[in-house]
């Protein structure tokens, strides 16, 4: 049996049950590549309708990313910027961001984060809404960055005939990302 704190209530809590919980996360952390990989994995059984399951939709983005010559965070944010689908369809991009905030420079967050409005641009006006959003976004610093995020990686990611590479390829690279130390300023920068 492992241990356990002592407290039933935090506010009662020891600075010896809070070392061990801290300990507990920093060993807990150390799954997270595996876990996201679990999660990516999840996506081939998720939201019908397109040619594509979610997963090959995410696949794609990643390929497209790789052979458009995508640093390596912003290829594993192509890769993840949909993960939230499962669990929060209508704020998924937030999902997304929220998990790779943690280990990537802040752009590659902001790009995620803002995707689902960015991506509103090639449907909106079919559904009576406002397919110029993210106009609201133009003079951002990195607005360029999600325009290209999403007409070259994402919205063009859906061709069942699209030779993507498989999870297993992108494996390394998720590993890499999701394990490096949360919050390490090597690879977390502030916005500038």
């Amino acid at each position: 049996m492992s241990k356990t704190v002592s407290f039933l209530q935090m506010k009662d809590g020891t600075r010896d049950d809070y070392l061990l919980l801290d300990q507990s996360e920093r060993n807990f952390a150390t799954g997270l590549p595996g876990r996201v990989m679990e999660a990516l994995a999840k996506l081939d059984h998720s939201l019908e309708g397109y040619k594509v399951s979610r997963l090959e939709h995410s696949l794609q983005s990643a390929t497209r990313a790789e052979a458009d010559g995508a640093d390596e965070e912003m290829i594993v944010a192509a890769l993840i910027h949909d993960i939230g689908d499962e669990l929060a369809p209508y704020n998924h991009a937030e999902i997304a961001a929220g998990m790779i905030r943690p280990y990537v420079r802040a752009e590659v967050t902001w790009v995620v984060e803002q995707h689902g409005i960015f991506q509103m641009y090639y449907y909106a006006h079919h559904l009576g809404g406002d397919r110029n959003a993210r106009d609201r976004f133009r003079d951002h610093h990195w607005y360029a960055s999600c325009e290209r995020f999403c007409e070259r990686w994402d919205q063009a990611s859906f061709d069942p005939d699209y030779a993507s590479k498989p999870l297993s390829y992108w494996e390394p690279l998720v590993r890499d990302i999701f394990g490096r130390q949360a919050h390490d300023p090597r690879y977390v920068k502030s916005a500038a």
